[in-house]
């Protein structure tokens, strides 16, 4: 468990946890000339065994300076357990209530007051003091937490505030974690001699160990470091977990590569963004409501980067958060920072002269567009239900277009990896692509089952003499804003269903087909033997009228005719190719691709005997139906697709 001390410049936290610990939070040579904390001081005290493995609780005691609130953040947002202290002589003081506020608006609710110097008053004075610190807290989260009058000199109250600790300890210890990936907010990095580059900080989620690989974040580059050893709770281990002060010894990067405010974490969760979505609370104590435009410092996690508030929603409608109010707020960044769900966020006004704001990270990922519609407020809704089961739920029936599996996955900091079919409600449609997995809820699949049979039957109404549109352009008629992945997986699902048919790339309804007339079946049977023995390079259509006698313009009918119904592909203008050729030409790219992991127009050309002109034209026309997608210089293939195999000919 880890506790942070809290409170007024001089009211004794760092000689109070040097009394429990017996160590020394002030590090600094400046510090203990002016006798006052400057930068974040950590020291351990062993907890007393019950049952099972022995616990240690790690102190973090921050600066109590107005001008130094921002190092007090840098600590607190790591914190299971507040440590509030006021000073008998004094009472509370304006320090003590701007950490009250912080610890307020990270969400805490976990505390345990100290008044100390209580050597130097009477009885009466800790009394007054005691209603004053009643009063301070009524109304917050903190309401009722436990008092304890102590003297650090002298040891009075000491044993009562340990065993309060202990308590605290141990019943955070019984508490079970969920399963999540790990995730460090960096407070600091240093050399030391014999381990190299060290950063220290609060675990936030989940369990690091020796030799695990993790990624920097945010970072310009892929920083990837490795566990070379590790400190937890000031101890070495082979493991820390959430709730532990960390310190790791890394491989792979150098002192100066890393910064305050950074994270290490799982490479499976890294992300980092400019835009978050965030559930905030106006602090009561404001005197004026916060609008659109305000100019903030945002802290989260170990980080203080200025941004931008754009208010989304906000009680009764309006446009602005009065104090004490909670609302949807968008924060726009001036830099990059690492941001998961549920992370807490600190906002103080631009000149960083009072704490103004706190609430949690609803969504890292937020869009600039579209940001405060009917539907972006309903996600946002679901984004705010308590665990992930019932987010992704809500998700799923928030968006018409499907979500974002992996990324979802990453922004929860889930180690789990992407849901299964178990985790999502049933008949939830899965897609699948080279990077992602998509999932689209059960009522908007079924809206787009129906939207793909009317718009299929229009099609057909409009033209009767042709099989159906090809993949491509019936996604743009049904559903151009769907996820790639999502679509094939919904196409695929109704042609296998007999919903639909395919044959080629053309979709149709099995109702509908285009018919061959005498004489076009006539014609058909004199080119077709010619186009089968062109194999990889048939004739072109200037070539067949000249070999069959027809005219041109019938020619060309019947060969439009043919490809529409899915027995020719026209490549390009002229130049068709027979569906069993076709099927050849596909089984090719398949096999370069399963052994390159791409397919280059040189290798397609020489695996066909084609010029490079003649390899490029089939390439494209393959990304073109949806076996192939285009990516720089290369072709990779769609591994869902069944285009040009035993099961599309079946579907045909």
């Amino acid at each position: 468990m880890i506790i942070g001390t809290a409170g007024h410049i001089d009211h004794g936290k760092t000689t109070l946890v040097k009394a429990l610990t017996g160590i020394d939070a002030d590090r600094l040579p400046e510090e203990k000339a002016r006798g006052i904390s400057i930068e974040l001081g950590y020291a351990f005290l062993d907890v007393p065994r019950l049952t099972g493995a022995a616990a240690r609780i790690g102190f973090i005691d921050v600066p109590g300076h107005e001008r130094l609130v921002h190092t007090m953040l840098a600590g607190a947002t790591g914190i299971d357990l507040a440590l509030l202290l006021v000073a008998a002589d004094d009472g509370v003081m304006p320090q003590t209530r701007e950490h009250l506020a912080v610890l307020c608006l990270l969400g805490l609710a976990r505390g345990v007051v100290a008044i100390t110097k209580c050597d130097h008053v009477d009885a009466a004075r800790v009394d007054a003091v005691r209603q004053d610190i009643a009063a301070l807290l009524a109304g917050t989260a903190f309401a009722g937490s436990p008092v304890v009058a102590v003297s650090a000199p002298t040891g009075a109250g000491l044993p009562e505030l340990k065993a309060l600790l202990f308590a605290a300890a141990h019943e955070a210890a019984d508490r079970v974690a969920a399963p999540a990936a790990f995730r460090l907010a960096i407070d600091r990095a240093f050399t030391l001699s014999g381990a190299g580059t060290v950063v220290t900080g609060s675990v936030h989620r989940g369990a690091v160990r020796v030799g695990d690989e993790l990624l920097l974040v945010p970072s310009p580059v892929d920083r990837r470091v490795r566990v070379r050893s590790l400190h937890a709770q000031n101890q070495s281990a082979e493991r820390a977990m959430a709730g532990e002060r960390c310190a790791l010894a890394l491989a792979g990067i150098a002192r100066e590569d890393i910064a305050r405010g950074q994270w290490l974490c799982a490479p499976d969760v890294a992300c980092s963004t400019e835009r978050i979505d965030v559930e905030l609370t106006l602090w009561r104590g404001e005197e004026r409501p916060m609008r659109s435009g305000t100019s903030v410092h945002v802290h989260l996690g170990a980080c203080d980067v200025m941004g931008t508030v754009a208010v989304l929603e906000a009680p009764n409608g309006s446009t602005t958060l009065g104090p004490g109010e909670a609302g949807r707020v968008q924060l726009v960044l001036r830099e990059p920072v690492g941001a998961w769900h549920g992370d807490r966020v600190v906002l103080r006004d631009a000149s960083a002269s009072r704490t103004l704001a706190g609430g949690r990270v609803l969504d890292a990922n937020a869009p600039a567009r579209y940001r405060r519609t009917p539907q972006r407020l309903a996600m946002l809704n679901a984004l705010s239900l308590p665990t992930p089961e019932a987010r992704l739920a809500g998700l799923l029936a928030a968006s018409p277009t499907g979500i974002d599996l992996t990324r979802w996955t990453r922004a929860e900091g889930r180690h789990s990896g992407v849901p299964s079919t178990a985790d999502c409600p049933a008949e939830t449609l899965f897609g699948h692509d080279a990077a992602s997995a998509w999932a689209l809820g059960t009522a908007h699949r079924q809206a787009l089952d129906a939207l793909l049979r009317d718009k299929l039957a229009a099609f057909h109404a409009q033209h009767p003499d042709e099989l159906g549109p090809d993949t491509a352009r019936l996604r743009r008629l049904v559903a151009p804003r769907l996820a790639d992945a999502l679509w094939r997986a919904l196409l695929a699902q109704q042609i296998a269903s007999g919903v639909l048919l395919q044959r080629g790339a053309q979709v149709h309804l099995p109702e509908h087909g285009v018919r061959l007339s005498a004489v076009d079946q006539r014609i058909a049977q004199k080119v077709m033997p010619a186009l089968e023995a062109g194999a990889f390079d048939p004739p072109w259509v200037r070539d067949l009228v000249a070999s069959a006698r027809e005219s041109e313009v019938l020619l060309r009918t019947v060969m439009a005719r043919l490809a529409q119904r899915g027995e020719l592909h026209q490549v390009v203008t002229d130049l068709y190719y027979p569906a069993r050729t076709m099927t050849r030409l596909a089984q090719l790219a398949r096999e370069i691709a399963r052994r390159d992991g791409e397919v280059k127009a040189a290798a397609f050309r020489d695996a066909t005997g084609l010029g490079r002109k003649r390899a490029i034209q089939l390439l494209e026309y393959f990304d073109k139906v949806g076996l192939l997608r285009r990516v720089q210089e290369s072709h990779r293939l769609r591994t869902d697709t069944v285009l040009f195999t035993e099961t599309a000919s079946e579907a045909a």
